[in-house]
């Protein structure tokens, strides 16, 4: 299991230097995001609440979905990962 501390990962996220969606944009992400969450859930791959809670923490600091895709991918480790993003990868427990 992957214990994510949201808060932690959000302090380092609010460091990036990255351009914000517009309040548009980001109703179209959660539009996007309810979507995904809901095929997953069909699927029987519903998210738990850590990912939930992190998912939900990116889309409140407006993080562009293609900067969440890299940020998830530093934080599971994931050899795509781009080395230079400054996110520290989430502890296995």
């Amino acid at each position: 299991m992957t214990r994510l501390d949201v808060e932690a990962i959000r302090c380092q996220v609010r460091a990036l230097d990255f351009v914000r969606g517009t309040a548009a944009e980001i109703a179209l992400w959660r539009e996007d995001d309810a979507d995904a969450r809901a095929n997953l859930a069909i699927e029987g791959m519903a998210l738990d609440a850590g990912e939930e809670a992190l998912f939900d923490m990116l889309r409140e600091e407006a993080v562009p979905p293609p900067l969440a895709t890299a940020i998830v991918l530093k934080l599971l480790g994931h050899p795509d990962a781009d080395p230079a993003l400054a996110i520290t990868p989430a502890t296995i427990e």
